[in-house]
Parts: C-alpha cells; structure tokens; sequence
C-alpha cells in the first residue's frame, strides 16, 4: 500500500533552509519516497553511515546501504532541486522490490533494514542500525494440561498493533498485542514436559484471510510514556525512567489496500516542526493536522508510527514480556 498522483514541487525557502527535500514520483515510489523521509528524519541512521567507509561496496548496485547512504546526504542538500533518488529506487528493484508495482510500506521498510543488517561489510555499525529499532520480546507459553511454560526470547525491528473494528487508541492496542490467548485444535503447541501437543495459552494475536484495509479510528499521542500505561508488560529489570518516547514521523495511506498512495510526516529536528511529505511536495504543517490521519472510511490513514526515546545517549531498547 502507490503513487497515482503527480504533485509539482513547491519547496519553500523554509523548506530548503531546514534541508526538507521532496522525492519526485518515480515508477510508482511514493511507498519508498515516504520510507525516505522517515529514514532521513531519523538522523541517527545517517550519523553510523557516515562513519562508514565505502570503499569495499562502492560500485555495487545492489548495496541497500550504500545507496541509502548517498540519497539521505543528498536529502540534507540545502539545493532547490528535488533529491536524487533513482539509484536507490533501482538498488531496491535489483533486490526484488520492482519498480512500476504497489508495495507495503512495512514489508518495504523491514526489508530495507534486513538488506543493510546483510550488505554492510562493517559488522559494528550495520549492528547498530538495526539496535536502533530492535525490540526484545520475551514470550511465555503455558501448557493448560501440566502448566508448565515455555519461554523464548525473541527481537522484532517493528511493533504489529492489533486494531479492533470501532474506535481504538495506541495505548488499547498495545494492550492488546500482551492479552492472553488461549491455543487449541490445529493451532495447539507442542509441550515438551508432556511430551504431545496440547492447548496452550500465550498473547500473540493471528489474523487469517485476504488483506483488507482497516478504516477504523486509531488516536495516538505526540508523546507516549510506557511506564504509565504498560508498565506490567516490562521485564523487572528494566529502568522506568527510560520509557518516555516521543512521536517524530507518520507514514500515511490513503486509498484501498491494493490501490492507494503513500505520503509522510516528519519532525524536524532542528526546530521540532512537524513537515508534510507528498513526493515532491513539501510544506510546513502542525501537529493538529497529523491528528487528522486518526483515521475513518475514505480518509488519509496513519500507517506506520515512528517514535523516538527521549533520551540523550542510546541505551537498548525494553525488552517486552509477552
């Protein structure tokens, strides 16, 4: 969930002077030229590939993160142009993302992090990428035959939301990501105290069946404290001072699940204004009209959150307990 419309740029001084560059609509790119903006709002990805040395990748049309690294210096450009991007865009094509085809923006974006985490031939910093995002789950399955629980420790790189059909909240959806959920027939998981497979319990949620955009309403706050509302899902160990995030870009849908358009918020980082991305389009916009993107049938709906820990130095991320 791409581009189907054209917009001519319309960069304002501000725009240029704060580095705010539009991506032109290349081949159906808006899925991407929103990824883009978001990437290039999260200063910390271009801060580790400028530490890079690109040397052993240079020339290499399929290096994710060589190309990434030249588009977000490109983006930082304070020129009235639009941002180069197409080597990028054919970087993507030449690992399976085609040009010309509607894409997931989720699926596009775990997969550009998983390209860097495997391309980059400096282990430390594409390790460090991916930390940026990585969140630590720990999951507990207990056997409803012996109680017995199995616990395994795994890392996601996003966090799935299990929306309701009405009026949900981030906080609701969260929650609900951590509610117990009882496994049987088919879906019963082995127990290896029992030695067969019985019901289980554990508070993953699994969806079946063709995929449909969800209209429904989705209210999310600028800032989000996690130990006020989801302090129980947390490890023991885990500091609560640390868990006071603030929201600093939106990727945004409009349309159908297979026929749609793509477009971006981001925060600036120098002055904390919110920017709307539209392709080329750029322009200064406020938090109340990202407000707006909450959702509801035929309107602009907000797709991907991304929020940042307040926090001066990089501590890792909270492990959750499932």
């Amino acid at each position: 969930m791409s581009g189907i419309y054209h917009f001519v740029s319309r960069l304002t001084l501000e725009n240029r002077l704060f580095g705010m560059r539009g991506l032109s609509n290349y081949c159906l790119s808006c899925c991407v030229n929103s990824l883009l903006q978001t990437f290039s709002a999260t200063w910390e990805i271009a801060e580790l590939l400028e530490r890079w040395d690109v040397a052993g990748a240079r020339g290499d049309a399929r290096n994710v993160a060589l190309h990434l690294k030249r588009v977000l210096e490109a983006m930082r450009g304070d020129l009235p142009q639009l941002a180069p991007h197409r080597d990028f865009l054919h970087c993507l094509d030449q690992n399976r993302f085609r040009l010309n085809v509607q894409h997931d923006a989720d699926e596009v974006f775990l997969s550009i992090l998983n390209l860097i985490h495997q391309q980059m031939d400096n282990r430390v910093l594409a390790g460090e990428i991916q930390d940026l995002y990585k969140i630590s789950v720990e999951t507990h399955l207990q056997c409803l035959k012996c109680n017995s629980i199995q616990t395994e420790t795994s890392y996601m790189l996003s966090f799935p939301l299990y929306v309701k059909e009405d009026d949900n909240s981030l906080e609701g959806c969260m929650n609900s990501f951590f509610e117990h959920q009882e496994l049987k027939g088919i879906n019963s998981c082995f127990c290896a105290h029992c030695g067969t497979k019985n019901s289980s319990r554990q508070r993953f949620r699994n969806s079946r069946g063709s995929t449909h955009k969800l209209d429904c309403r989705v209210s999310f706050p600028e800032t989000f404290d996690f130990s006020q509302s989801l302090q129980h899902v947390f490890s023991a160990n885990f500091a609560q001072n640390e868990c006071r995030y603030t929201l600093y870009a939106v990727v945004v849908h409009s349309g159908y699940a297979m026929c749609g358009h793509y477009t971006a918020y981001v925060r600036h980082r120098e002055n904390e204004r919110w920017y709307y991305a539209d392709d080329s389009y750029v322009q200064r916009t406020s938090w109340e009209e990202v407000q707006r993107t909450y959702g509801g049938r035929h309107s602009r709906t907000a797709y991907m959150l991304m929020y940042r820990r307040d926090s001066e130095e990089w501590r890792p991320r909270p492990e959750l307990s499932g």
